[in-house]
C-alpha cells in the first residue's frame, strides 16, 4: 500500500469515475438549497435528494463528487477521541438509473487495489443476508475470498428511511490487525472492537417502501456510494487518529505553534483543546466560505458555537487575544486548491472570524468567572443543576451558547437546567413578537386560507397597464358574495388582470377597476396559488361575478416603483462591487416612495463606502443602461451568472432581469425600460437590523427631489432662527458652539464656588452620631458626577465622614452615599446602606463599600431618606 496524502486521494478518486464516464461536479455548498429538513450538508448524498428522487433532471446519469459535510450531533466527543470531527469530507460515485450493483462493486475493486493499491489480504465486505446477487458478484466475479464476506441484517446492511426508495448495501472494511481487536474467535465485521474500520458503502437503491412496509421494485435502480475522505486517509497514512492525517495535523501544527503547547497524541489533557480548535478552524473556515455568518439561529447559531467554543479552549491553553482568524489561513492554504472559494474569499472569512472573536473576547473573561462563581456556590450548597434563569444570563448577556455552558459545567461535575433556559428564551421570543406591529389588514390572508380561489390568474402587467379580465370571484372573509356595492370593500379575483401583486419585496400596484355601470378603487393585490385577488373599494355603482371589467394601473405610482426595484438591482451589484461577492439579499421592500434593501454583511459601512456604492448606482444610471427581460430554463441562467436569491421558489424557468452588463438577476418584478429612467439614486441610511444583516435605505427620482426641497426647507428656517442665511449657517454655528462652550465653564466655576461654600455650611450643620460626622445635602439641577467630585473633595481632607447627598433634576431623585476609607475598618458599606436609604423615597440601588448610588421618584420623601441615614449610624 503506498501513502498517499489526503488531497492526492480526492484526486484519484474522482479522477477514477470520470474515467468510467462519470460527471465530476465540485462540491455542493454546505447550505442546503432546497432541503428544509437539514440544517446543514451532512452527507455526499443530501444534495442529490432532488436526483435520486426524481424530482430533478441530473446533468449527467453518472456522477462523482466529493462532498463538503458538516455534523455536529456529537460534538461533545470531539477533541475527546480519534475519530470524531465536524467538518469531513465524502467521497462518492453515483449513477442515477444507469449501472447498477455489478459495475459499482467491479469499480470499487479496480480503486481499491489497482489505484489506492489497498493489501486484497486486509480488506473485508459486507452484504445484506438476503442479497445473493451482491454477494455472488463478490465470490463469483471478482473472485473475493468467500470466508471474508459477511452476511449482516438489516440494521447493518439495508438503507432506508420511511417510505420511499431504499435498497441493500455493501460495505467495505479495512482490518488494521488482531492488536486492535477484542480477541474473540468469532471477530469480525459487525463486530464492537475496533479491529475492523467501514471505510466505503455501496448502497443499491432498488426498492420502494409503501406505508404498509410493503417493498416493489423500482423501474431505474439507483447507486450511492460514499467514502469518508479523512478515514481512507488514516488507513493509507497508518495513522490512528484523523488528527494524524496530513492536511488536519498541518493544521493542529499551527495550533501548537501558537500555544507554546506540545501535542502528545492524545495522551494529555491539553490536547483536547488543540483537536477542538483543530477541528473547528476547518468547519468555521468552510461555513464562511459558503456565506454562513455567526448569529442566534439557525445555520448561523453552529457557526457561532464552533467559533465561541474553540475560542475558549484558545483561553484554556494560553493563548493571548485574537488567532482563530489568523489560523484559518492554514485551513485556506492546504485545501484551497480543492475548494477554490476558500482563496477567493480569504480575506473575507478572516474578517468575519475576526470580528466574532473580538465580540466573544469583550465577554468571555467576565462570563468565565460568573461560571465559576456559581459553581463554587452551587459546590458550597451541594447542587449540581445550575438553573435555567442564570443559564440564559451567561447566554442574554455574555454570549455563552447553551451547549458552550453546558460543557464548562460538565468540566465541573454540574448540569444546566435545559428546560429552565429553553422557558426564559421562549419568554424573550414571546415579547419580541409582542413588540412587533402587526401589519394592516394582514389577516385576510387567513380569512381565505380555504376558501377555493379557482383557475389561476393571467397576468399580462409586464406588456400592458390597461385591460379588461372577468370576476370569477367575490368575498368578504371566508364567504364568497354575490355582489359588490357602493361604499362596501371586498376581494375581487379576475381571470385576467395587469395589476402586480405584491411579491419578490415589490410592493402591489394601484388603479381602478370599472364597468358602464361601476367605478372602485384597487387598494391591494395579492397572490396566492397564481390567484391575484384585489382588494377593491367600490366608489360608484355595483360589481357582481361574471362580469367583464376594465382595469386601469396607475401608471404614475408604477413607474415610480418600477424606478426603485431597478434601482435596487443596481444597489446589489454596487454592494458587491465595493464590499465583497459575499453580499446576499437577506430582504427588500420596493414601493412607489422609496426602496429598501436588506444584505448580509458583517459591519456597519464606512462613510467611504457608503459614499463609493452610491456613486457606482448613479453611474449606472448616467450610462442609460437598456433593461431587458428574458424566461429561460433555470439551468441556463445559472450558467450565465444571474443571481438566484431565493432559488427555492423558482421553478425549471424563470426570469431573468438583466441592466445593461452590471446586473443580472432572477426576478419577477416590473423594471424600468432603461437605467437612464431612474434619474438619480439618493442613499438616505445604513443601519444593522440582525446579526450579520444589514439594511439600506434610499430614493430615486422624483422623491429626491421632495428630499431636496425638504432640506432646503430646513436649511432656511434654521438660518432664520439663527439670524443668518443659509451660506452663513456653519459660521454660525461655530461662533454658537465656542460661546456655548465658553458659557459651560463658567457655569461650571459658579457651580464648584457654590459647592464649596455650602461645604462650609454642611460641616457646619453636620450632625456627630456614634462618633460618626453625618454631612447631607440635597441640590437642585446638579449632575451626579459633580456630587462624586464634592465628596472626593471631603475625603482628601476628612476623616470618619459619611456623605449622603441628593441630586435633584425635575422630578427625578439620585442618592449618593460615600465614605471616607477608615469608616469601612469599621465595618460600615455604602452599598448596603443606600438601599435603605433610597428605598425611604420610593427608590433602590446599590455600589460599592466606599461609594453608591441609587434612583428615586418622590422628591418630597428627600427629607426620610436623610433621617434614615442618621438611623444606619
Amino acid at each position: 500500500m503506498e501513502k498517499m496524502g489526503l488531497n492526492e486521494i480526492r484526486q484519484a478518486f474522482q479522477s477514477f469515475y470520470e474515467s468510467k464516464g462519470h460527471y465530476k461536479r465540485k462540491s455542493f455548498s454546505l447550505i442546503p438549497e432546497k432541503d428544509k429538513s437539514l440544517l446543514l450538508i451532512n452527507s455526499g448524498m443530501a444534495p442529490l435528494k432532488p436526483y435520486f428522487a426524481g424530482l430533478e433532471t441530473p446533468p449527467s446519469k453518472r456522477m462523482t463528487t466529493c462532498q463538503k459535510c458538516i455534523r455536529t450531533g456529537d460534538i461533545e466527543n470531539v477533541g475527546y477521541t480519534s475519530r470524531h470531527g465536524t467538518f469531513f469530507e465524502m467521497l462518492g460515485s453515483f449513477s442515477f438509473g444507469d449501472y447498477f450493483k455489478k459495475e459499482s462493486i467491479t469499480w470499487g475493486w479496480e480503486l481499491m487495489t489497482q489505484v489506492l493499491k489497498l493489501p486484497e489480504d486486509r480488506l473485508w465486505v459486507s452484504v445484506y443476508e438476503e442479497d445473493d446477487e451482491a454477494y455472488d458478484i463478490w465470490k463469483n466475479v471478482i473472485g473475493f475470498p468467500e470466508e471474508r464476506i459477511v452476511r449482516l441484517g438489516k440494521d447493518d446492511n439495508f438503507w432506508e428511511i420511511g417510505t420511499g426508495p431504499c435498497g441493500p448495501c455493501s460495505e467495505i472494511y479495512y482490518d488494521r490487525g488482531e492488536e486492535y481487536g477484542c480477541g474473540k474467535e468469532d471477530c469480525r465485521p459487525g463486530c464492537d472492537c475496533d479491529r475492523y474500520i467501514e471505510f466505503w458503502n455501496h448502497v443499491f437503491t432498488q426498492f420502494s417502501r409503501d406505508e404498509n412496509g410493503n417493498y416493489s421494485d423500482l423501474a431505474h435502480p439507483n447507486i450511492d456510494t460514499g467514502m469518508g475522505l479523512e478515514r481512507i486517509a488514516t488507513i493509507m497514512q497508518g495513522v490512528d487518529s484523523i488528527f494524524d492525517v496530513d492536511t488536519v495535523r498541518y493544521i493542529l501544527d499551527s495550533v501548537v505553534e501558537r500555544s507554546g503547547v506540545a501535542y502528545k497524541s492524545g495522551k494529555a489533557d491539553t490536547d483536547v483543546s488543540i483537536r477542538i480548535i483543530t477541528d473547528h478552524l476547518r468547519s468555521m473556515t468552510f461555513m464562511i466560505g459558503d456565506g454562513i455568518i455567526p448569529s442566534n439561529e439557525g445555520r448561523g447559531y453552529v457557526l457561532r458555537r464552533l467559533l465561541r467554543r474553540a475560542a475558549r479552549h484558545g483561553k484554556l491553553l494560553g493563548i493571548q487575544g485574537s488567532f482563530l482568524s489568523d489560523l484559518c489561513a492554514k485551513v485556506i492554504e492546504i485545501s484551497g486548491n480543492a475548494y477554490s472559494e476558500l482563496k477567493e474569499k480569504e480575506d473575507y472569512i478572516k474578517k468575519v472570524i475576526a470580528i466574532e472573536e473580538s465580540k466573544f473576547s469583550s465577554t468571555i473573561d467576565q462570563g468565565m468567572s460568573i461560571i465559576e462563581d456559581y459553581v463554587s456556590q452551587m459546590k458550597a450548597e451541594h447542587k449540581t443543576l445550575l438553573e435555567g434563569e442564570k443559564v440564559f444570563k451567561l447566554h442574554d448577556t455574555y454570549g455563552f451558547p447553551l451547549e458552550l455552558t453546558q460543557e464548562i459545567l460538565q468540566e465541573q461535575g454540574c448540569e444546566a437546567d435545559v428546560e429552565g433556559f429553553k422557558k426564559h428564551m421562549e419568554h424573550q421570543k414571546e415579547l419580541a413578537r409582542a413588540a412587533q406591529k402587526s401589519k394592516e389588514d394582514a389577516g385576510w390572508e387567513e380569512a381565505n386560507a380555504d376558501l377555493d380561489l379557482g383557475e389561476r390568474t393571467t397576468f399580462t402587467g409586464y406588456e400592458t397597464l390597461s385591460d379588461t379580465g372577468t370576476v370569477t370571484l367575490l368575498f368578504a372573509g371566508k364567504n364568497p358574495i354575490d355582489e359588490l356595492k357602493e361604499g362596501d370593500t371586498c376581494m375581487v379575483v379576475l381571470n385576467r388582470t395587469p395589476f402586480y401583486a405584491e411579491s419578490g419585496g415589490q410592493a402591489c400596484d394601484r388603479g381602478t377597476i370599472s364597468t358602464d355601470a361601476f367605478e372602485g378603487d384597487v387598494l391591494d393585490v395579492s397572490k396566492k396559488q397564481n390567484v391575484f385577488v384585489h382588494k377593491v373599494k367600490a366608489v360608484s355603482g355595483t360589481l357582481r361575478r361574471d362580469e367583464t371589467v376594465h382595469c386601469q394601473v396607475d401608471l404614475e405610482n408604477r413607474n415610480h416603483t418600477a424606478r426603485n426595484h431597478t434601482a435596487t438591482h443596481l444597489l446589489h451589484a454596487a454592494l458587491r462591487q465595493v464590499l465583497g461577492e459575499h453580499v446576499q439579499q437577506a430582504g427588500s421592500s420596493v414601493a412607489a416612495d422609496s426602496l429598501r434593501f436588506d444584505f448580509t454583511h458583517f459591519e456597519a459601512m464606512t462613510k467611504d463606502e457608503l459614499l463609493k456604492t452610491e456613486a457606482i448606482v448613479n453611474h449606472q444610471i448616467s450610462r442609460f443602461l437598456d433593461v431587458f427581460t428574458r424566461e429561460m430554463p433555470i439551468k441556463e441562467a445559472e450558467k450565465e451568472g444571474a443571481i438566484g436569491l431565493f432559488s427555492d421558489k423558482y421553478g425549471d424557468t424563470v426570469r431573468v432581469v438583466s441592466i445593461g452588463d452590471c446586473s443580472k438577476e432572477l426576478c419577477g418584478g416590473t423594471h424600468v425600460a432603461n437605467s437612464g429612467q431612474i434619474g438619480v439614486f439618493r442613499l438616505l441610511s445604513e443601519s444593522g437590523v440582525a446579526s450579520g444583516v444589514r439594511r439600506i435605505e434610499a430614493i430615486t427620482g422624483a422623491s429626491v427631489l421632495k428630499k431636496l426641497e425638504e432640506n432646503e426647507r430646513i436649511l432656511s428656517e434654521t438660518a432664520e432662527l439663527l439670524k443668518t442665511n443659509s451660506s452663513g449657517l456653519v459660521n454660525r454655528a461655530v461662533g454658537l458652539t465656542e460661546e456655548i462652550r465658553a458659557l459651560k465653564k463658567e457655569v461650571e466655576e459658579f457651580k464648584k464656588n457654590a459647592m464649596g461654600g455650602a461645604l462650609d455650611q454642611m460641616f457646619a450643620e453636620a450632625k456627630t452620631i456614634n462618633g460618626v460626622t453625618l454631612l447631607t445635602r440635597s441640590f437642585k439641577d446638579y449632575a451626579i458626577d459633580d456630587l462624586r467630585k464634592l465628596s472626593d473633595d471631603v475625603k482628601k481632607e476628612h476623616k470618619n465622614t459619611a456623605m449622603v447627598f441628593a441630586a435633584q433634576n425635575g422630578s427625578k431623585v439620585t442618592f449618593l452615599v460615600s465614605l471616607t476609607d477608615d469608616l469601612l475598618d469599621q465595618g460600615y458599606h455604602a452599598g448596603k446602606m443606600i438601599k435603605q436609604i433610597a428605598a425611604a423615597a420610593g427608590g433602590g440601588g446599590g455600589g460599592k463599600a466606599d461609594m453608591a448610588q441609587a434612583g428615586a421618584k418622590d422628591p418630597s420623601k428627600i427629607p426620610d431618606a436623610f433621617a434614615m441615614a442618621e438611623t444606619l449610624l
